[in-house]
Protein backbone atom coordinates (compact mmCIF):
# COMPACT_ATOMS: atom_id res chain seq x y z
CA UNK A 1 0.00 0.00 0.00
CA UNK A 2 3.13 2.22 -0.41
CA UNK A 3 0.75 4.34 -2.81
CA UNK A 4 -1.05 5.53 0.28
CA UNK A 5 2.04 7.37 1.40
CA UNK A 6 2.25 10.86 1.08
CA UNK A 7 6.29 11.63 0.27
CA UNK A 8 8.82 13.78 0.50
CA UNK A 9 12.32 14.80 -1.99
CA UNK A 10 14.94 16.16 0.15
CA UNK A 11 18.72 16.90 -1.05
CA UNK A 12 21.53 18.08 0.70
CA UNK A 13 23.83 20.63 -0.46
CA UNK A 14 27.52 20.85 -0.81
CA UNK A 15 28.88 23.35 1.88
CA UNK A 16 28.76 26.51 -0.63
CA UNK A 17 25.56 25.57 -1.99
CA UNK A 18 24.17 25.25 0.81
CA UNK A 19 25.08 28.93 1.99
CA UNK A 20 23.75 30.32 -1.15
CA UNK A 21 20.97 28.52 -0.87
CA UNK A 22 19.62 30.08 2.74
CA UNK A 23 21.20 33.25 2.29
CA UNK A 24 20.62 33.96 -1.55
CA UNK A 25 18.32 31.44 -3.63
CA UNK A 26 17.94 33.72 -6.29
CA UNK A 27 22.01 33.36 -7.16
CA UNK A 28 23.24 32.59 -10.67
CA UNK A 29 25.58 29.67 -9.06
CA UNK A 30 22.02 27.61 -8.53
CA UNK A 31 20.50 27.46 -11.78
CA UNK A 32 20.84 23.92 -12.51
CA UNK A 33 19.02 23.36 -9.10
CA UNK A 34 16.86 26.37 -9.38
CA UNK A 35 15.79 25.24 -12.92
CA UNK A 36 14.51 21.84 -11.84
CA UNK A 37 12.67 23.54 -9.00
CA UNK A 38 10.80 25.86 -11.06
CA UNK A 39 9.94 23.21 -13.21
CA UNK A 40 8.00 20.96 -10.69
CA UNK A 41 6.71 24.58 -9.10
CA UNK A 42 8.94 23.65 -5.97
CA UNK A 43 10.78 25.48 -3.47
CA UNK A 44 13.91 24.39 -0.66
CA UNK A 45 13.18 24.62 2.74
CA UNK A 46 16.42 24.89 5.12
CA UNK A 47 15.40 22.06 7.95
CA UNK A 48 17.51 23.90 10.45
CA UNK A 49 16.02 27.07 9.71
CA UNK A 50 12.87 25.19 9.70
CA UNK A 51 13.06 23.30 13.18
CA UNK A 52 14.37 27.06 14.65
CA UNK A 53 11.28 27.89 13.49
CA UNK A 54 9.08 25.14 15.26
CA UNK A 55 11.18 25.88 18.18
CA UNK A 56 9.91 29.47 18.46
CA UNK A 57 6.69 29.25 17.58
CA UNK A 58 6.95 26.35 20.27
CA UNK A 59 8.14 29.25 22.91
CA UNK A 60 5.04 31.76 21.93
CA UNK A 61 2.65 29.66 21.76
CA UNK A 62 2.91 26.97 24.22
CA UNK A 63 5.54 24.22 24.46
CA UNK A 64 3.07 21.67 25.10
CA UNK A 65 1.18 22.06 21.94
CA UNK A 66 4.34 21.32 20.11
CA UNK A 67 4.97 17.22 20.79
CA UNK A 68 8.26 17.66 19.16
CA UNK A 69 9.74 20.75 20.93
CA UNK A 70 12.02 19.44 23.37
CA UNK A 71 13.79 17.02 20.93
CA UNK A 72 14.02 20.02 17.82
CA UNK A 73 15.68 22.50 20.61
CA UNK A 74 18.20 19.80 21.08
CA UNK A 75 18.77 19.49 17.95
CA UNK A 76 19.26 23.38 16.96
CA UNK A 77 21.45 23.59 20.24
CA UNK A 78 23.89 20.64 19.10
CA UNK A 79 26.87 21.79 16.80
CA UNK A 80 27.37 19.26 15.16
CA UNK A 81 23.53 18.85 14.13
CA UNK A 82 23.76 22.73 13.07
CA UNK A 83 26.52 21.65 11.22
CA UNK A 84 24.69 18.47 9.45
CA UNK A 85 20.91 20.33 9.51
CA UNK A 86 22.18 23.78 7.90
CA UNK A 87 22.91 21.85 4.23
CA UNK A 88 19.77 19.36 4.00
CA UNK A 89 16.79 20.66 2.35
CA UNK A 90 13.38 19.11 2.09
CA UNK A 91 11.56 20.03 -1.24
CA UNK A 92 8.27 22.08 -1.08
CA UNK A 93 6.26 21.66 -4.04
CA UNK A 94 3.49 24.14 -5.00
CA UNK A 95 3.17 25.27 -1.38
CA UNK A 96 3.12 21.48 0.13
CA UNK A 97 5.47 19.76 2.61
CA UNK A 98 4.44 16.42 1.40
CA UNK A 99 2.85 14.93 -2.23
CA UNK A 100 2.01 12.09 -4.18
CA UNK A 101 4.51 9.46 -5.13
CA UNK A 102 3.92 10.17 -8.86
CA UNK A 103 5.46 14.07 -8.27
CA UNK A 104 7.96 12.87 -5.92
CA UNK A 105 9.47 10.32 -8.24
CA UNK A 106 9.37 12.71 -11.23
CA UNK A 107 11.15 15.64 -8.62
CA UNK A 108 13.38 12.75 -8.17
CA UNK A 109 14.20 12.17 -11.86
CA UNK A 110 14.82 15.16 -12.87
CA UNK A 111 17.62 15.75 -9.77
CA UNK A 112 19.21 12.56 -9.24
CA UNK A 113 21.74 14.06 -12.12
CA UNK A 114 23.16 16.86 -10.13
CA UNK A 115 24.27 14.53 -7.07
CA UNK A 116 27.65 14.42 -7.08
CA UNK A 117 28.32 17.46 -8.56
CA UNK A 118 28.86 21.24 -7.02
CA UNK A 119 25.38 21.59 -5.61
CA UNK A 120 23.90 18.27 -4.15
CA UNK A 121 25.47 16.02 -2.41
CA UNK A 122 22.60 13.46 -1.52
CA UNK A 123 19.01 13.11 -2.75
CA UNK A 124 16.54 11.08 -0.76
CA UNK A 125 12.84 10.20 -0.79
CA UNK A 126 10.84 9.84 2.30
CA UNK A 127 7.21 8.51 2.88
CA UNK A 128 4.98 9.45 5.56
CA UNK A 129 4.99 6.11 6.68
CA UNK A 130 5.64 5.87 10.50
CA UNK A 131 7.68 2.93 10.57
CA UNK A 132 10.40 4.57 8.01
CA UNK A 133 10.10 7.46 10.29
CA UNK A 134 12.51 8.32 13.12
CA UNK A 135 10.60 8.76 16.55
CA UNK A 136 11.58 10.89 19.30
CA UNK A 137 14.31 9.53 21.53
CA UNK A 138 12.25 8.55 24.88
CA UNK A 139 14.15 11.16 26.80
CA UNK A 140 11.94 13.59 24.35
CA UNK A 141 8.63 11.99 24.72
Amino acid sequence: MSEDWAYQVRVNLVDAAAKLARKDPENPALKPLSDILAKHDAKLRNQLDAFAEYVAAAEQRGEENFPLYKWTKAVIEDPAKIEKHSKAFSIHVAGEEIYGKDVADALEADLQPLVGGPLVARLTKHDSNPANNPQPPAQYR
